[in-house]
């Protein structure tokens, strides 16, 4: 049994991802984003063993360091947004002054790439590669849960107008990936709430089932 806990963090109100297996005292923590206060209160007397980035816009990475520092864990990235962390103009916070100052942190200790299956708090992550909204998105199957980052929302789709963003690449990543999961998984967004594929595939306006 998968438990997720969600919290909805800094201006931009992004999703953080907590989960727990079996092992209650050991939990994974997906896209900590920006004021992490509430998080960090809940993971006080928790193991973290790994901190899961969809991508690394500073929305979806503004509390990796504090947590880091914190518990010792290591952070999980795709390859192709290696450097993002490290260069607050790759991560978009310089550009977002209104909402950030420029964020940094070190590098990611491990990389993702599509096909790949990681196995944490007893359970395995399957991870797909779904670029479009940036270069290294990736969406993370765990049993029927999907937590997609910002490549599907809710009757929406990740935006395709940020660093190596391209709409094209979103709309493939949905229809030739997302879309061929089952109508009964639940996805789980960066931003908004939760879903499930069946009701996208049938609903979304952006992007149709083939």
């Amino acid at each position: 049994m998968l438990n997720i806990r969600t919290f909805s963090l800094g201006p931009l109100q992004t999703n953080a991802y907590l989960l727990q297996g079996d092992d209650s005292g050991k939990a994974v923590i997906i896209d900590p984003g920006m004021n992490p206060g509430p998080l960090l209160k809940a993971i006080q007397d928790l193991e973290i063993e790994a901190i899961l980035l969809t991508h690394a816009h500073f929305d979806h990475m503004g509390g990796v360091d504090e947590i880091r520092k914190l518990k010792g864990c290591p952070v999980y990235l795709h390859d192709l947004e290696s450097d993002w962390l490290t260069t607050p103009k790759l991560n978009g916070s310089l550009n977002w002054p209104q909402a950030t100052p420029p964020l940094s942190t070190e590098p990611a200790e491990y990389a993702m790439d599509e096909g790949q299956t990681l196995n944490f708090i007893g359970h395995t992550f399957k991870v797909y590669h779904t670029p479009g909204h940036s270069p290294g998105s990736v969406s993370l199957l765990c049993g029927d849960d999907l937590f997609a980052g910002d490549v599907l929302f809710r009757m929406g789709v990740g935006r395709t107008d940020l660093t190596g963003g391209r709409e094209r690449d979103l709309i493939d990543s949905i229809q030739n990936k997302l879309y061929t999961f089952s109508d009964e998984v639940k996805v789980y967004p960066g931003h908004g709430p939760k879903t499930t594929i069946g009701y996208e595939k049938k609903n979304n306006p952006y992007v149709s089932a083939r």
